[in-house]
């Protein structure tokens, strides 16, 4: 089995409609799919979705890592090498173009195998439930979006804020009255003070928050440890954590509860699979988050989260926010769990 051809799409995505987190408001986004063809017939998709603050890449740093970088590095390769090809490209990729050949080839292997990729990984579950994200609105409108979601079947929502202390917790107990049995997540988006967040889950935690999302910022870790260490509220670490230095860090430092791995954050399932090992030993639950990504990308996090036993949590519904997905037919989804389609590698 070696590698023959490389090819790649661009989709630039439009939202429904922009949304809004404590740092910015995001309106469309780039994502690139990479295509890797085999002499055996087979073809691999990954995929990519740059983000200047999250991944620190454009779109043009991806376009031109796929002929200068990707090409060179596999063409004529054996795919089941995957882990020395990306070995070799991680000092020169970054993260979401990392997450893109990762993507591609471990879509490979479990495709010339026969089976899913989560069975491939080790196959600990079938399907898993979703949150659902409600951006930074107003309250009439906070309570609308949430009843909007809850009429579909989800019953996990995840909220935004960090802009406001005082209305992030007004909108939380107003979608809390609402709906008494609906399990719900904020995340700050680094919005936070020591002080602000103290207050904050002081209010938040008779209502029921069952996790606080990076409250603080990324420059203060030991004001998120503070907070982990004193609220009842299991803290996660997002944007804290890129990489699996973080991850020993975070997790040896007891500056979190939880971590958040993102596959686009992180350089793909490869590296997540020892940063999830690392919280484990840590006794850290995981969740597997997501940033604006198509169902392809949404399905490379969904076959990893399926696999380990102590990913408990996903916040997998990017994909939910654009217009149109080229690659919802990945998975199902239904009443908020997610469920891939059965079909041997990612399910294209």
């Amino acid at each position: 089995m070696r590698i023959t051809g490389i090819d790649y799409e661009r989709y630039d995505l439009e939202l429904i409609e922009p949304y809004t987190i404590a740092y910015e408001t995001i309106g469309q986004a780039a994502n690139f799919i990479l295509k890797v063809s085999t002499d055996d017939g087979f073809v691999g998709f990954g995929c990519a979705a740059p983000d200047l603050v999250v991944t620190d890449e454009l779109a043009a740093d991806v376009e031109r890592a796929i002929p200068d970088y990707i090409v060179p590095v596999l063409m004529g390769q054996n795919p089941f090498h995957y882990a020395r090809l990306l070995e070799e490209l991680r000092g020169t990729l970054k993260s979401s173009a990392l997450a893109m050949v990762d993507s591609a080839l471990y879509d490979l292997v479990a495709k010339k195998a026969g089976v899913p990729l989560y069975e491939f990984l080790g196959g600990f579950r079938t399907h898993i439930a979703t949150s659902v994200t409600v951006g930074i609105l107003g309250l009439e409108e906070t309570v609308s979006r949430a009843r909007q979601y809850v009429d579909q079947g989800f019953g996990i929502l995840k909220i935004k804020g960090g802009l406001d202390y005082e209305e992030d917790i007004a909108r939380i107990r107003a979608v809390r009255k609402r709906y008494p049995k609906v399990a719900l997540r904020f995340d700050g988006n680094q919005g936070y003070t020591l002080e602000q967040a103290l207050h904050f889950i002081s209010a938040a935690q008779p209502l029921g928050i069952d996790i606080l999302e990076q409250p603080t910022s990324i420059d203060e870790e030991a004001v998120m440890g503070t907070l982990t260490r004193d609220s009842p509220i299991a803290v996660m670490a997002d944007e804290s954590l890129k990489t699996l230095s973080d991850a020993f860090r975070l997790t040896q430092h007891e500056l979190t509860d939880m971590i958040n791995i993102k596959l686009q954050k992180v350089g793909g399932i490869w590296t997540a699979l020892h940063i999830n090992s690392v919280a484990k030993s840590a006794a850290n639950e995981v969740m597997v988050g997501c940033l604006d990504e198509c169902g392809l990308g949404i399905a490379a996090g969904l076959h990893f989260a399926l696999s380990r036993p102590n990913i408990a949590y996903a916040d997998l519904d990017g994909h939910l926010d654009f217009k149109v997905d080229p690659f919802g037919h990945l998975f199902r989804l239904e009443k908020g769990i997610l469920y891939p389609n059965g079909q041997p590698g990612l399910g294209t």
